[in-house]
């Protein structure tokens, strides 16, 4: 069956099946439970619209339990409960923790994944707040926010194929190289070739995905910022750079703290770049990588026990984000 023809059947069948469960369980709730009709009418009408909203959150509640907390606690029993070798069972539940946090190459990708996380969301909200101001400035701003916008709109590994071009050695196809060879250098240079610096490579790739993400919503907030605090400070005589850092910058600072940490958490989980970039030089290493490479091995429970050690670094930061959100809102 093509491909087109399964889809189109699964969006159907998805679509119908939300649709006559809705449908369903309010007619159950309505005709056959609660009734609104006879001596209970006001108790059944209460219980029903007491219920009724529990109906329309019951499939998302029942899609992240199925998607997300049962295959969180069943990489955690793994984890604690599958082991590459007898010797290592003999250890006892945490052996995988332990060989996890005393393996040479496990030390390399926390390394780098704390490379990433200072390096990439700093990078694309410092260029994207820029971006944000200066755009706002220009006439044909609104085309220029396009631009910076648009490689949210290609896949991590679109944009890896991408900036493997920008890198190739050879000065006929890589543009690095290329402007290198314009100003006289010889022969074409490797960028990735697996030393531990050429992460920051690797991170100019989600660099330049994200910076359109933190330009357009700290845009916003830029707009949001009251024009008589700027004019007062116009009057004060103040320069174009002290209205920026020192006016605008600290009254949108919640906004850049929740877009710093929303790209400190996808910074966390990223895999695509580096396994489609470096996943073969050890160096560049991060641990979504090692994990998926110990899950391709068959070692389970190694993999799973990464896989919780990324799950306890990125809890507190989606927490801290969760509470500036509400914060924010208020």
């Amino acid at each position: 069956m093509p491909i087109i023809v399964t889809g189109l059947i699964t969006i159907l069948i998805g679509v119908g099946g939300m649709i006559a469960y809705f449908w369903l369980s309010n007619y159950l709730l309505d005709k056959v439970l609660f009734p609104a009709k006879g001596e209970n009418i006001g108790r059944n009408v209460r219980r029903a619209t007491a219920i009724r909203p529990w109906l329309f959150v019951f499939p998302a509640v029942f899609a992240l339990g199925l998607y997300l907390v049962v295959p969180v606690f069943y990489s955690a029993w793994l984890s604690v409960s599958s082991f590459a070798s007898s010797d290592l069972a003999a250890r006892g539940p945490l052996a995988n923790y332990v060989a996890v946090l005393s393996n040479p190459e496990f030390r390399i990708a926390l390394l780098n994944n704390f490379l990433w996380v200072l390096v990439v969301p700093s990078a694309s909200t410092f260029i994207g707040l820029l971006a944000a101001q200066l755009t706002d400035r220009l006439s044909w701003g609104n085309i220029a926010k396009s631009l910076v916008f648009m490689p949210m709109a290609i896949s991590f590994v679109g944009a890896s194929l991408i900036w493997s071009f920008v890198y190739h050695p050879d000065p006929e196809i890589g543009i690095l190289n290329a402007i290198r060879a314009t100003f006289g250098a010889e022969g074409g240079r490797t960028f990735i070739d697996g030393d531990i610096v050429d992460s920051f490579w690797l991170m100019v790739v989600l660099i330049w995905i994200q910076t359109g993400f933190a330009m357009v919503i700290l845009s916003a907030a830029l707009r949001g910022v009251p024009e008589d605090t700027i004019e007062a400070a116009i009057v004060d005589g103040a320069n174009p750079f002290q209205i920026f850092f020192k006016i605008k910058v600290p009254q949108i600072m919640p906004t850049i703290l929740v877009v710093w940490t929303t790209i400190t958490i996808l910074v966390l989980k990223v895999y695509d770049i580096v396994a489609a970039m470096g996943n073969q030089y050890r160096n560049v290493e991060i641990l979504p990588t090692q994990m998926m490479q110990s899950f391709d091995s068959g070692n389970y429970g190694f993999a799973t026990a990464i896989s919780v050690i990324i799950m306890v670094l990125v809890l507190p930061v989606m927490i801290w984000n969760i509470r500036q959100s509400r914060a924010e809102m208020r």
